[in-house]
This record gives structure tokens, C-alpha cells and sequence, in this order.
């Protein structure tokens, strides 16, 4: 009587690791939680108030559909100023979280059978969504000496007749890897080539450590055209519960993706808009905090790392993980289908440390960690995680 979607969807695993530290928790259990992918500041001051001020002027009424016309500008200036994307405010979507503006970008633009190209390692969800709208995911093997990025080389070998889009994350959950403005333009250009839509995917934007960010949709007018940009509050500004993302496109299909929004939930909570709105009018500095205080943890982080033997990793430019090869191990651990998922599995149980297995990423052999935490937290998981693998080699 189901649909059979619900054959091919795979629950979360994050999510999943999350709920366990939580039922953990709540029976006593002390976990050290490096799974998580939320920061862990609270959301700027003068973010909430412009949140709580709505409120208190009785803002609780229906708006537009695409989003408050204040915040849409807002977010032109932001797009302008900080990425060189000239984004009209009626060629951007407010949504609720990021999930949901990739969500609708994928009902705009996909039909059933159409193929949406993954690079691996890719964040959990994408794979997951593409099948929700009946559409087919493809992931793409990358390497790990070029940081598991895409080339415009690799692209081609993976495009078909039914090639409609690339998801592109950047900088990139899990690894960190931020691409340089001439590896865009080789991926973009073979895009172009193929008229391939490109979902930029630029939710860790803010959070960079070297050099400058460079937007697709800021490489040129054509490439604007076939760009689908989204971005959000979740990660720059610590409003992760609130639930507020964005999307910028031209102005023709932003028409199309606001009115399936208006037919899924209208518009998103307008007091998480006056909050979105807040963070970016008069809370730069404090992101710019945020990023020093990752910029740090990501260097210690490291250090730590590297003095842990048989384990690898990709040093991370951006974000705020490390993805961590484990494949070392894969001879002395003892696992049945999946080695970091059981690795993941057994660190739990004896160290009570919470970390991604790589599986939820399209990659078995690595493991994810995040140093959104305190450093106490993150130093001390790491002592542990030094002790759990020298003890596998033993």
C-alpha cells in the first residue's frame, strides 16, 4: 500500500548517529559527540533580536512566497558584495533550511529517469533526495591526491543522454576541499558544453581559511545561467534549528521553484527570516569570530592528527571536518560488510566517541569527525581515537 519510494531511501545515518548519542545521554552515557555537523556558538545577538522583535510587532502573518522582500535584498547585497553574483532579489527563494531549496531546485529541473551526477565523496542527503523526486543519483569516483576533487576530465567520462545536473559542493562536506577558480571554470565549461545544469551547493562559503572563495555563478554570465546557488544560515551564523536557506537562479526558473514552494509550505517562519535577515545586516563580525575559532581548532585538530600512526586524512580548507583515512586498519580490524561503519560501531561502544563512517558518504574507507566543539571535547576524542587504533594494531 506504500510507495515504493520508500524501497530505495535510506535513513540518514548522521541523523541516525545523532539519536544514539542522545539516547546515550539520556541514560547517563557520557559521549564525546564529534558526528555533528552544527556549530556549536549560539546564534548572534543581534540576529535573535531582529528574530524576537518580529514577534513582539506582532509579524506572524502570511507573506510572499519567495521570502521576505527585506531579506531577499539583503541577501543581493551579500551575493554582490561578498561572492561578485548579480542576483536580482526576485531571482532569489527563501526556504526553509538549504534541504529544502535543493529539494525544489530538484522538482524544478529534474524529470523521473533523469541522471544527477554526485562527486564522492558527497554529503549523506543528495543521494537521497535525487531518488525522492524519482530521479537517478551517479556518483562520481574521484581520487584522493587531488583531495577527492572533480575535473572537467573525469566529468565528461560520466556524462549521458540523461545527464541533467551536477551537484557541486563547495567547499565540501565531508573532506573540506575548496576548488580554485580554474578548476571551476574546466568543470563549468564542460557543463556548458553539455547544457548540464550546476546545483552549486555553497552552504560553508563563509567558512574558509585560505585564500578567496570563488562562486560558480560569479565565472560568467553563461555559467550564471545554468547555475542553481544555494546557501543558507545553518553553518555561518549558527541558526541550524531555525531552519532558513536560500537559493539564487535566474529570474525565469526562480518563478518556477517559488510556485512549488507555494504549493509545499508557502513560505518559510518569518521570525527565522527577521533572524537570517539580522545575521546579515549586523552580525559579519561575529561570523568572522566563528571562522577564527574554526580556522584554530581545524589547525590543533591536525596537529593532533599527525601524531597518530596509520591514519591519513585530507586537510581541510574549509568547513569544519576532517575526513580521515582509515584504510591502514582495514587489514588487523575485524568487520563484516562495511569497515567504517563497524569501526564507527565499535569506537562508540568503547570509547564512547560518536564519528561518521565514511559508508554515508559514498566512501567506505574513511571516517568523518568534526571539530565544531569545545577543544577540550575534540582533544580528548582524539586521545582516544589514538588509543582505539594503536590498539587495533597491536
Amino acid at each position: 500500500m506504500l510507495s515504493k519510494r520508500l524501497d530505495v531511501i535510506t535513513p540518514s545515518r548522521t541523523v541516525g548517529i545523532s539519536s544514539k548519542v542522545k539516547e546515550m545521554k539520556a541514560q547517563g552515557i557520557d559521549v564525546l559527540n564529534l558526528s555533528v555537523g552544527e556549530p556549536d556558538f549560539n546564534v548572534p545577538e543581534k540576529a535573535k533580536e531582529c528574530g524576537i522583535k518580529s514577534l513582539n510587532d506582532n509579524i506572524t502573518k502570511y507573506d510572499l512566497v519567495p521570502g521576505l522582500t527585506i531579506l531577499r535584498e539583503e541577501i543581493s547585497k551579500k551575493l554582490l558584495e561578498e561572492n561578485n553574483c548579480h542576483y536580482a532579489p526576485d531571482e532569489i527563494v527563501v526556504t526553509s533550511g538549504a534541504k529544502m531549496a535543493i529539494t525544489n531546485t530538484l522538482m524544478a529541473v529534474t524529470d523521473p529517469g533523469d541522471e544527477v551526477l554526485l562527486v564522492k565523496p558527497y554529503w549523506v542527503s543528495y543521494s537521497e533526495m535525487t531518488k525522492l523526486v524519482n530521479a537517478v543519483p551517479v556518483g562520481i569516483e574521484t581520487d584522493k591526491t587531488n583531495d577527492f576533487k572533480l575535473t572537467g576530465e573525469l566529468l565528461e567520462k560520466y556524462i549521458t543522454d540523461k545527464t541533467k545536473m551536477l551537484i557541486l559542493n563547495n567547499p565540501c562536506n565531508p573532506t573540506g576541499a575548496i576548488y580554485t577558480k580554474e578548476e571551476l571554470l574546466d568543470i563549468c565549461n564542460v557543463c556548458l558544453k553539455h547544457n548540464i545544469y550546476i546545483l552549486a551547493d555553497e552552504i560553508y562559503e563563509r567558512i574558509c581559511f585560505n585564500g578567496e572563495f570563488v562562486s560558480v555563478a560569479s565565472l560568467s554570465d553563461e555559467i550564471r545561467a545554468i547555475t542553481i546557488t544555494v546557501n543558507g544560515f545553518a553553518k555561518s551564523a549558527a541558526l541550524t534549528g531555525t531552519r532558513l536557506g536560500y537559493l539564487a537562479v535566474p529570474r525565469e526558473l526562480a518563478k518556477h521553484i517559488s510556485a512549488i514552494q507555494g504549493h509545499l509550505v508557502s513560505h518559510p517562519c518569518l521570525a527565522a527570516q527577521y533572524m537570517g535577515y539580522g545575521a546579515l545586516k549586523y552580525c559579519k563580525e561575529d561570523i568572522d569570530n566563528m571562522v577564527d575559532a574554526y580556522k584554530k581548532r581545524r589547525d590543533l585538530v591536525t596537529g593532533r592528527l599527525d601524531k597518530i600512526e596509520n591514519l591519513d586524512y585530507i586537510y581541510p580548507q574549509g568547513a569544519f571536518y576532517v575526513f580521515i583515512d582509515i584504510s591502514k586498519l582495514k587489514d588487523k580490524f575485524q568487520y563484516k560488510e562495511s569497515l567504517s561503519s563497524d569501526f564507527c560501531d565499535k569506537f562508540l561502544e568503547e570509547y564512547r566517541v560518536a564519528i561518521v563512517p565514511g559508508i554515508a558518504f559514498g566512501i567506505d574507507e574513511y571516517v568523518r569527525i568534526s571539530f565544531a566543539c569545545s577543544e577540550e571535547t575534540f582533544m580528548e576524542a582524539l586521545d582516544r581515537l589514538d588509543k582505539f587504533v594503536q590498539g587495533i594494531m597491536a
